[in-house]
């Protein structure tokens, strides 16, 4: 199944968690059955030695012994079967569960639309990380002590039936040992919400400091990070700390609650038998009773604090599912596996997230098919932007964006992206080889046009002569790697596809003035009859393309072609140096 596919299948009929488990019901209801058998079988112990004391010992029946026994034990024997059963089952169902939800979670973060994120990259990872805690629940004893619950009123009835009265007492402490968790239950849910929030923090600020160790030791940052990561440590102990006393009363309630309760039956058991009202037999099963009974309220405290945390979970993690994602599976987009390469935007107005100022103002230009255009301006006029809007990451706020005639939000953006090859500023390398890297698992990409774009490049020329060649192996972002040669590798993976349109975002600014003049005599061929856009702070990359757009705070300027473009910026510049020397000029000859 692609991606595509799957998106379809989980929504909108199917919620990315109820529609898994719906699917699992089958094996969840075997493991209801198992636990309700293994339950019931739970009583023959009891009725066993009632059983023995009330009729066996009296009359000396060793024949029925023996058949009780053989009785008991092959029920035993069956308990045994069924409890490896249910676990068994429930280990079956926590698979399918991570297989699909798994999947489902990592797919909705890759599809989610960049608008959508919100946070640091290290509190995404801590939300993602949530799904185990919500897979553990599903697939774990938790489950089995959920159905054990119900049966507790089973063995008090139980009880009622052999001992009579004496039913009242474990009653009272069942009743009190769920009060007392219940009543609790907000205090610890809030507690959990709050070390869930802090351990997402933490996990911030640990992947920041990760990602960014090299500069965190050279500007001299660990003793900031260490304090952020230190206030963070020490705000989720506070709260784990008042988390666990708050949970451990409750467990110390309801073993409370079940010693007292065994002790009652015994005491309260000894006038009835004095009272010839119930058998010796019967108080001793009435204790075994008792015991059964309560044995799940030692986990009432402990099981109502996991519904707390899966519940925390899933409200996280149903943020991130329902955020927007890139494709919507209820449209049909327009297939376009193939496009021309024109690029037009009409009156296209954008703000990043959370941001009031516009990085884009009202912009409108054609790129027809195979034209070479750069875009240049100061820094933060919005030409990184361009790019961003032209591959569809971040869509307008007003306008549209078209490629071949058509928005891009009539595109579906696998098709859009597939024909696009872009080198952006901050290049960005995986874990892996040079080959993954370049090539990135596309089919359509051989080990000649791998080759080719190494030579275009320039890749081949650092690792051709190698002894690991196109096969070693890079560390996370390429670390270790200078960063002409990871601009590189990623100019050598937007061009391997062999795109019809190229979106190259400062694609030189690592490199030396040679090493740029070699790259630009070879992209000059290589890119022929394919739409071109760089952006760049260098002039001479404009020997690339036939036309300059100049952008200044989120506007167009200047559009036209290079050489009328750099005439007049060339005279803008002379006409400004004369404005700035002639007083000088003027004062000099004054003295």
């Amino acid at each position: 199944m692609n991606r595509q596919d799957f998106l379809k299948s989980i929504a909108p009929t199917s919620h990315w968690l109820y529609g898994p488990l719906r699917d699992n019901a089958k094996i969840y209801g075997q493991t209801i059955l198992a636990a309700a058998i293994v339950n019931l079988l739970g009583l023959v112990s009891s009725f066993f030695i009632m059983t023995v004391y009330d009729r066996v010992l009296p009359n000396r029946a060793i024949e029925s012994l023996i058949a009780l026994t053989i009785g008991v034990l092959l029920a035993h024997i069956f308990d045994f079967v069924l409890k490896s059963l249910r676990g068994y089952f429930i280990d079956i169902a926590g698979q399918r569960l991570d297989a699909t939800v798994g999947a489902s979670v990592f797919d909705n973060l890759t599809a989610m639309r960049m608008e959508a994120r919100r946070g640091a990259t290290g509190a995404i990872a801590g939300l993602v990380k949530e799904f185990e805690n919500l897979r553990d629940f599903f697939s774990s004893a938790t489950l089995v002590a959920i159905v054990d619950l119900p049966f507790i009123f089973l063995f008090i009835a139980t009880i009622a039936l052999v001992g009579g009265p004496l039913a009242i007492v474990p009653l009272i402490g069942v009743l009190m040992a769920i009060a007392s968790g219940i009543i609790i239950q907000p205090l610890i849910m809030k507690r959990t919400q709050q070390a869930m929030a802090e351990g997402h923090h933490k996990n911030a600020v640990l992947i920041e400091t990760l990602g960014g160790l090299e500069t965190v030791k050279s500007v001299q940052a660990s003793g900031m990070m260490r304090s952020r990561w230190r206030n963070g440590v020490t705000r989720q102990a506070k709260i784990s700390t008042i988390g666990r006393f708050l949970n451990q009363f409750a467990v110390n309630m309801s073993g409370f609650a079940q010693q007292a309760s065994q002790v009652g039956v015994v005491v309260i058991g000894v006038f009835l038998v004095s009272a010839n009202e119930i058998t010796t037999g019967a108080l001793i099963a009435s204790v075994i009773l008792t015991g059964r009974a309560m044995a799940p309220l030692a986990q009432v405290a402990s099981l109502l604090s996991r519904v707390n945390g899966a519940w925390a979970s899933y409200k996280s993690l149903n943020q991130l599912m329902t955020a927007q994602c890139e494709t919507d599976p209820s449209r049909d987009y327009l297939p376009r596996p193939n496009l021309q390469g024109k690029i037009e935007f009409r009156e296209v107005s954008f703000s990043y997230p959370g941001e009031t100022a516009r990085a884009l103002d009202d912009i409108s230009f054609t790129i027809e098919p195979g034209e070479r255009v750069a875009i240049l301006g100061k820094n933060g006029s919005g030409k990184s932007t361009i790019v961003r809007q032209v591959t569809g990451v971040y869509q307008p706020t007003e306008g549209s964006v078209l490629v071949d005639d058509t928005d891009i939000r009539q595109l579906r953006p696998a098709d859009l992206r597939s024909n696009i090859g872009a080198v952006l500023q901050d290049v960005c390398l995986f874990s892996g080889s040079i080959k993954e890297n370049i090539a990135l698992g596309l089919e359509s990409v051989s080990d000649e046009d791998i080759l080719l774009a190494a030579k275009i490049s320039g890749v081949h020329e650092f690792i051709g002569a190698s002894a690991g060649g196109y096969d070693q192996r890079l560390a996370e972002r390429g670390e270790g790697l200078s960063g002409g040669q990871r601009q590189a590798i990623a100019l050598a993976r937007a061009l391997a596809p062999k795109p019809s349109i190229l979106l190259l975002d400062e694609p030189s600014s690592a490199l030396d003035s040679q090493a740029e003049a070699t790259l630009i005599s070879r992209l000059q061929q290589a890119t022929r009859g394919r739409t071109l856009l760089v952006v760049t702070h260098r002039m001479s990359m404009v020997r690339l393309v036939d036309r300059i757009i100049v952008l200044d705070k989120g506007r167009i300027i200047v559009d036209g072609p290079r050489d009328t473009v750099l005439r007049a910026m060339s005279s803008a510049r002379d006409l400004k140096t004369k404005r700035i020397a002639g007083p000088k000029v003027v004062a000099t000859r004054a003295a």
